[in-house]
């Protein structure tokens, strides 16, 4: 089992990428107001970006940047629920960010969805079925606690009394760890469990139409190898043009991985999540020590070169601190800006890691 496994560090210097419901304490009375989400500990407030808002950034980015070839699949709303086509087969988002699909029953509902003409083209569900999502993300956390500042303003262009607004934001780096299980990719399970029931008859008949290769003792279909590796190459395209986050009206800033720090790994663990914490000044630090211990434990389970984008400008002492670092471990690498090295990363996975 083959994964890319990473660590990621967005620059926020001053942002607020994702909101709370929850009204600041700084608001006053009759004032319309947000809050930034954060974790409360003892040591202070870290604000973060969930992996949903994450992962919503990444989807996005890839369905509707043209350089980028993507296959998005059409969404369905039926009451309270919405879901995708959940088809793996066509889509590439239903493929590497998985899916469930639990269709009502009722007789009502079923009517309903005859006479919606949206669904036209919609894929027939005969049962309930999920899919794992083989690209995996964490919380984006602060790499040290931070004082989050409070912005006031007002909606004054009129007559009458200014309308009082404000909001939350905060001066940081955001660390995450994401993970794309590659030989998930593309193969699709039909198995009577839990997550593992990809498909249903219709996407199964679908499959055998389409010549997909079907592993009878496995119980799955999988992609041809061209295409497994266009879907994987596509998303960590994706990964270095990533755009999206709230706020982007008053603070405009740029979620693209400042850095990158990226291998294939066997098993899905990720070694990499101490390599860069937050230093005692509150900056993103290069945590020698660890980078050294990491090269050594997990060298048995390293399948690549070691992939490492820094954005220069971005704390370049740092930069250069891994830089050095790596060379005394003797990690073979390849160093750039991220965008090119997330796309070497792409074109460098070898057959055999889809296996």
């Amino acid at each position: 089992m083959a994964f890319v496994t990473a660590l990621l560090l967005l620059d926020c210097p001053a942002s607020a990428l994702n909101m709370s419901n929850e009204p600041p304490q700084e608001a006053g009375r009759g004032e319309m107001a947000t809050s930034v989400k954060f974790i409360k500990t003892k040591e202070g407030r870290y604000p973060y970006v969930s992996a949903q808002s994450f992962r919503y950034w990444l989807r996005t980015t890839l369905e509707e940047t043209p350089s980028v070839e993507w296959r998005r699949a059409p969404i369905f709303r039926e009451s309270k629920v919405a879901y995708t086509d959940a088809n793996p087969i066509a889509y590439w988002d239903d493929d590497l960010f998985g899916y469930m699909r639990a269709p009502s029953k009722k007789k009502e509902a079923v009517e309903k969805r005859k006479k919606d003409k949206t669904r036209d083209n919609e894929t027939p569900t005969a049962t309930e079925i999920t899919r794992i999502s083989p690209f995996k993300a964490s919380t984006f956390v602060a790499v040290s606690p931070v004082s989050i500042a409070y912005d006031f303003g007002t909606m004054s262009r009129h007559e009458g009394d200014p309308v009082p607004h404000g909001h939350q934001f905060y001066r940081t780096a955001l660390k995450g760890l994401v993970s794309l299980d590659l030989g998930a990719a593309g193969t699709f399970s039909y198995k009577d469990r839990t997550g593992f029931r990809n498909l249903d008859d219709n996407r199964k008949e679908e499959a055998r139409e389409k010549g997909l290769e079907e592993m009878a003792e496995e119980k799955c279909f999988r992609l041809p190898l061209a295409e497994r590796r266009k879907r994987v190459s596509s998303l960590l395209n994706g990964l270095g043009i990533l755009c999206g986050g709230a706020n982007q009206t008053l603070h405009y800033t740029d979620v693209t991985p400042k850095v990158f720090v990226g291998m294939v790994t066997r098993g899905g663990n990720n070694p990499l999540q101490y390599v860069i914490n937050g230093g005692r000044d509150g900056l993103p630090c290069v945590h020698e020590e660890a980078l050294k211990e990491m090269a050594d434990v997990w060298k048995d389970h390293i399948l690549s070169k070691l992939y490492v984008g820094w954005v220069r400008g971005f704390h370049d002492h740092e930069r250069e601190k891994l830089s050095k670092t790596l060379e005394a471990t003797g990690i073979e690498t390849v160093t750039g800006h991220p965008l090119p090295v997330l796309a070497r990363l792409a074109d460098d996975i070898r057959d055999e890691w889809f296996a």
